[in-house]
């Protein structure tokens, strides 16, 4: 089977073990889903054409932003604002844009969770309540619970600025990707940063323990990760043994960050 396109991120779904789709884009329109999940265990081959569209305008571009933006469209798109990587900087609330007072209500002025995942160790972050469990599935996480829904993309920002200085809020993705999976308990530890919460969002404090759980399709975790980059390396041919997070994994310990090459346009084989 041969597929052709711009990648995107996968899509995923939450099962006994997660399901994964990679769309593949004719620019910005939608082209086919290749069902990933069915090329564990096989060889594969993934050829970089050499051409990178815009995820936002669809115009080739020499180097990508971001997740595949011209750099026009980094500066200036809602997808790349600064309070997306920082919530705690939206102002929406306040009727205050950042750069797209539309774009912003939609998707900042709607409840957001605080959430305690297990990737490696354990993280603390802020997502769209719409985004679960996909935002948990796409860091790798086996498992999360919610610590606070709060009304509004800022508010979730503030209390995560609150508990950073207790615990991370990155990924180590080496260790996420060798499952070097920490003993920690997620609800002892949630229990410890809901004391440490400002009063002033006590009210949007979730006290219901739930942990999801996400077991990822791997057959072979590598014991050490190279990355791999299409730039670097436009032609990639081994064996799939595991996806997981965005990552690909090969049989020889090399992964690929899908997600880091959304725009490029690739051929994918097998």
């Amino acid at each position: 089977m041969i597929y052709t396109g711009n990648i995107r991120k996968m899509r995923s779904k939450l099962e006994e073990q997660v399901q994964y789709e990679l769309p593949l884009y004719n620019v910005l329109e939608q082209g086919e889903l290749v069902p990933m999940n069915q090329l564990i265990g096989q060889d594969i081959s993934i050829r970089f054409e050499h051409v990178i569209n815009c995820v936002v305008t669809g115009k080739k571009i020499r180097k990508p932003y971001g997740e595949g933006m011209s750099y026009d469209a980094f500066m200036s798109s809602p997808m790349a604002s600064p309070s997306i990587i920082r919530p705690e900087l939206s102002r929406i609330h306040e009727g205050i844009a950042l750069r797209d007072q539309e774009w912003e209500r939609k998707h900042h002025l709607t409840p957001h969770y605080v959430y305690l995942s297990k990737t490696s160790g354990l993280k603390v972050g802020v997502t769209r309540a719409t985004q679960i469990p996909t935002r948990w599935i796409d860091q790798g996480a086996v498992e999360a619970v919610i610590i606070a829904e709060t009304p509004y993309r800022g508010a979730a920002g503030l209390i995560e600025v609150a508990l950073k200085d207790y615990i991370a809020d990155k990924t180590n993705w080496r260790k996420m990707l060798t499952n070097d999976i920490s003993s920690a308990s997620l609800l002892d530890k949630k229990e410890e940063l809901i004391e440490l919460i400002p009063e002033e969002y006590e009210d949007f404090i979730e006290y219901d323990g739930e942990i999801t759980h996400i077991n990822f399709p791997v057959l072979q975790y590598p014991t050490k990760v190279k990355s791999l980059k299409l730039d670097k390396v436009p032609i990639i041919e081994k064996k799939l043994v595991g996806i997981k997070g965005q990552y690909l994994i090969f049989n020889d310990q090399t992964v690929i960050n899908l997600r880091s090459h959304a725009g490029y346009h690739v051929t994918l084989e097998f």
